[in-house]
């Protein structure tokens, strides 16, 4: 890689390839700036307003609907789409788009069914409504389950996108995976911001935190695509009559997204839409509390149901722009016949090098790399901070609080304590230690990154979507049936994990065989409602009477 040269002025700024440069260096610094003062900024006025416990974690039900719809996109919007989206559409097709399908018919059942009745039970998390249906052990159960499986999946996220910043930082090339001990100091630098201001500024910081997040990464991705589009020497219809004509080695092509082949093996088609990301699409939305606490701070039922609905749409186009990225990316780099001189005289890229970002580092122009970069480390700490309050706010409200009054030490919710902060801060902490743990173990090989991500996920919300169905929707259940539903999804998707299902279909059938994790979801989520709705039913909770507002 050829040293950097400052540009003679900031006209010249374009042609020079950045590797990073300074003035990219200075717009990811004044990012990281400007969200530590978010937080000191936050810390000083929750001092003064002394608000507490339930304060901290619902924003007091004030913030704007269309603020918590982008605030929830914003979440979503992990390494796992920054770095795996455009790694997706770069090595295959558009496929992965087909499971927004799943994802519409999961918002409509959540925003219908599961909204209403968690938003009128009143509590802080959407786990206290287990308390009131099956009783207090469910509570802790589930609050666990979500506590060791988020803790998993933003992990797995944290890894995911220390990779493309120790790129950055440490100008690693492209075609190697960069050094273990540089991946661990880029985890520890994101983890540490993302941790700082959300311990200060509780759920309200990290929702306004989350506009920002997002106005920045999608303008990055916007100017992404502009330049690739003036770079590629083809027309818009050409470029979509080439990817269109690009066949791969499936049968399918560069544009194809609607897959119809009953194959159980591929995980992107209509069958495993309808099946598994449904599932997930409705665990995602309706019984994980890092995106469903959006909904319960909304400012009523409707607009709470209206916030998880339009997210969904938001979060599709937002998505498809990192595809078409990655669809751009697939012709710059991989086809030279087209590029000609304009090519940037590379064609391979290595496995476990994510393409956007090793077109930020090597062929993007300065200020615009500094953007998209500053972008990368916007969607690292958007997924985080959210996944740490909600966790923190579980922890306290399902877990700390009750044992308290379980002492006869109990805590009034509306008076501040520090609790909360010091729990933000040791679960940020766990978070990055995940990080670097899947650091060391993710091989890229063996699933791509958004589909090692993804399928982190159902360890535990399998289990947990299984309680919530039989909840909302059954008579049936009881505290044991709940925690052995939670035990059940958790080694059913053990099971199904390619490092212990291809050697036991190996040794029982000859032959070895994956489940991917959109179809895993489905099954270990099958299984679990089984398990869950085989409990009678306790005569000690009423299923059929009104839940009213309860304090957590």
């Amino acid at each position: 890689m050829t040293p950097f040269h400052f540009p003679e002025s900031i006209t010249h700024a374009a042609d020079c390839l950045a590797s990073l440069g300074i003035y990219d260096w200075m717009i990811v610094l004044s990012y990281l700036v400007v969200m530590l003062v978010i937080g000191v900024r936050a810390a000083y006025k929750e001092s003064k307003q002394k608000s507490g416990t339930r304060e901290f974690f619902t924003g007091g039900r004030r913030i704007p609907t269309w603020v918590l719809a982008i605030s929830i996109v914003g979440s979503m919007l992990s390494a796992a789409t920054f770095v795996g989206a455009p790694s997706e559409a770069f090595r295959g097709n558009l496929t992965y788009l087909i499971l927004n399908v799943g994802g519409f018919m999961a918002v409509i059942v959540v925003g219908i069914f599961f909204v209403p009745r968690l938003y009128a039970a009143g509590t802080v998390t959407i786990y206290g409504f287990l308390s009131q249906r099956f009783g207090e052990p469910s509570r802790v159960a589930v609050s666990i389950a979500f506590l060791v499986g988020r803790l998993l999946a933003s992990g797995s996220r944290l890894m995911l996108v220390g990779i493309p910043l120790c790129m950055m930082i440490f100008a690693a090339e492209g075609d190697k995976t960069p050094p273990i001990h540089q991946l661990i100091i880029a985890i520890l630098i994101v983890g540490a911001v993302g941790t700082f201001y959300t311990a200060f500024g509780g759920i309200t910081t990290v929702v306004w935190v989350d506009l920002i997040q997002f106005t920045l990464v999608v303008g990055a991705a916007m100017v992404t695509i502009g330049l690739l589009l003036n770079r590629i020497p083809l027309s818009v219809p050409e470029i979509i009559q080439t990817l269109g004509s690009t066949p791969l080695a499936d049968g399918t092509n560069k544009l194809t997204v609607l897959d119809t082949r009953f194959d159980i093996s591929l995980p992107f088609t209509i069958w495993a839409a309808i099946t598994g990301s449904f599932m997930l699409g409705m665990a995602t939305y309706g019984v994980d509390h890092d995106f469903a606490q959006r909904f319960m701070i909304a400012k009523s039922k409707t607009k709470a149901a209206f916030t998880v609905i339009a997210a969904q749409f938001i979060s599709i186009a937002v998505v498809s722009l990192f595809m078409i990225i990655g669809l751009l990316l697939s012709i710059y780099y991989q086809r030279p016949d087209i590029m000609g001189a304009a090519g940037p005289g590379i064609s391979q890229i290595a496995d476990g090098v994510p393409p956007y970002q090793f077109f930020m580092i090597n062929h993007m122009p300065q200020i615009i790399a500094g953007l998209a970069v500053a972008g990368l480390f916007a969607v690292s700490q958007g997924s985080m901070d959210s996944a740490i309050n909600a966790m923190a706010s579980s922890a306290i409200a399902d877990l700390y609080l009750p044992w308290r009054k379980s002492i006869g030490r109990p805590i009034p919710t509306d008076k501040p304590i520090n609790e909360p902060k010091i729990a933000v801060a040791a679960i940020g902490a766990l978070m990055t230690l995940v990080g670097i743990f899947f650091a060391i173990i993710y091989d890229p090989k063996e699933q791509t990154f958004l589909q090692f991500a993804l399928g982190v996920l159902n360890f535990a919300l399998s289990g947990m979507l299984a309680v919530f169905l039989v909840g909302l929707f059954t008579r049936r259940g009881n505290n044991a049936s709940v925690i052995a539903a939670l035990i059940t999804g958790f080694f059913v998707t053990l099971t199904l994990q390619p490092f212990i299902f291809k050697p036991l279909t190996r040794a029982i059938f000859n032959n070895e065989l994956s489940i991917p994790f959109t179809y895993g979801m489905f099954i270990a989520t099958a299984l679990a409602f089984i398990v869950c709705a085989m409990g009678k039913p306790s005569p000690s909770n009423d299923v059929n009477r009104e839940i009213h507002p309860a304090r957590a």
